[in-house]
């Protein structure tokens, strides 16, 4: 297999990005609108934060959280039951030649920002911000 000449790391590729972006405003927009014929999964409101793609464009990892965080385990299941159905109407919409096999996985994006913010927030870690802020003067 050619190596990609455009990419230096080991990061995601430009259209790994564009693609996985499009299946999440794509998910995201069905979720929204209720489209699935499951009346559990449509009582929930759920936030799709993001979607990678695998660099083959076969699987997709959306990255989910319900409202409120409440019933993840819950909100799991139903996406994974009903995933054949999401990923037709993903196929649908955004005409792709292969339409990836969907991944559901909780969006933790959140509770690491919650637990940063307390970190600064430590009146330890405040003095030494403020004692590296002067000895870069």
């Amino acid at each position: 297999m050619a190596k990609n000449k455009f990419q230096d790391g080991p990061g995601p590729s430009q259209r790994q990005l564009r693609v996985g972006e499009l299946i999440r405003r794509t998910l995201s927009e069905v979720l929204a609108r209720g489209d699935i014929h499951d009346p559990d999964l449509n009582r929930l409101s759920i936030t799709v934060g993001e979607v990678t793609t695998s660099p083959d464009l076969r699987i997709a990892t959306a990255y989910v959280l319900p409202l409120g965080g409440d019933g993840q385990d819950d909100v799991l299941k139903l996406l994974a039951r009903n995933k054949g159905e999401l990923r037709r109407m993903i196929g649908k919409k955004v005409g792709l030649k292969f339409t990836p096999d969907l991944r559901f996985r909780i969006d933790e994006t959140f509770d690491r920002l919650d637990e940063t913010r307390r970190l600064f927030a430590k009146e330890d870690v405040r003095r030494d911000v403020e004692t590296d802020d002067q000895d870069d003067e």
